[in-house]
């Protein structure tokens, strides 16, 4: 049963304080691993969150760190605990981006860069129905099946009647005119694209193919950002085989500058409204 508890986000928090207690106490990754008989990746997985720790863990790094407030051992140890609950997307199985969803879950706002494709927040079902076989040609009908059903789930973020997610998407002029599935499919997708980008929470530019280079050619990345200051922005990006989430003040910024420049290449909120609602429009004519 999932609960209101995000265990990736506790991770991610736990984390934190251990690699903060370790930091405090002047010790190298490597040391730690060295006096408790494990790997350093070990260590350095559950420092960065990606990686679920048990309370006796916990234990141990607080006994390696001398950690003598009761107070504080008990509350890392709750954390810990509190990190090894299923979030809502456990009861579909085996999500590949099962971490990225808890940090999506838990963001209190998103900027997104696509090349290509409509992102998953923003996809129609029929869209996510062509596009994600499409993309993993090797689902079964039961693993695409779930893909989608976590797909529409997601986007429960965006509707969320009390706090909905900040979203900003600029995207490529190819996902408009790339036919995924038919275009029915795609006409009903940008409509769709056109009705969500008139939410007062939600922003969607275009970047035309005559914006020339720009600083997103080298590859789609998206920016999580979150309203307690505990937890520092992140920047995600999607692998074939592996994902990669970067945290780093410097990284972040970097990224940051990047989507700064990207929106200012991209077409005004209103001109991409238009330019979408065009782009429906010659799917439709190519319908008939």
């Amino acid at each position: 049963m999932a609960s209101n508890i995000n265990p990736t986000v506790r991770r991610r928090r736990l984390g934190q304080e251990l690699r903060r207690l370790r930091e405090l106490k002047g010790m190298t990754a490597e040391e730690v691993a060295e006096r408790l008989l494990v790997s350093q990746s070990k260590i350095s997985r559950l420092e960065n969150g990606r990686r679920s720790i048990s309370q006796r863990d916990v234990r141990d790094l607080c006994g390696v760190y001398e950690v003598d407030d009761h107070r504080v051992v008990d509350s890392l140890m709750q954390m810990a605990k509190d990190s090894r609950q299923q979030g809502w997307w456990h009861a579909f199985g085996d999500i590949p981006y099962s971490v990225y969803i808890g940090l999506e879950t838990e963001a209190a706002s998103l900027r997104v860069y696509e090349s290509l494709l409509v992102p998953g927040l923003l996809q129609t079902p029929g869209y996510a129905e062509a596009v994600i076989p499409g993309t993993v040609p090797e689902l079964t009908q039961e693993q695409l099946e779930k893909r989608i059903q976590v797909r529409m789930r997601r986007q429960e973020r965006v509707n969320h009647p009390d706090t909905p997610l900040r979203l900003w998407v600029v995207l490529d002029e190819s996902a408009l005119r790339r036919v995924v599935g038919s275009h029915l499919i795609m006409r009903e997708q940008l409509d769709h694209l056109v009705e969500v980008s008139k939410l007062p929470h939600v922003t969607v530019q275009v970047l035309p193919y005559d914006a020339g280079a720009h600083a997103g050619m080298s590859g789609t990345f998206s920016i999580l950002e979150f309203d307690d200051a505990a937890d520092s922005s992140v920047v995600y990006i999607e692998g074939v085989t592996s994902d990669l989430y970067l945290e780093k003040t410097n990284d972040v910024h970097k990224y940051t500058i990047m989507y700064e420049h990207l929106r200012a290449q991209a077409l005004s909120a209103d001109q991409s409204r238009e330019f979408i609602a065009a782009a429906a429009k010659k799917h439709a004519d190519s319908m008939s």
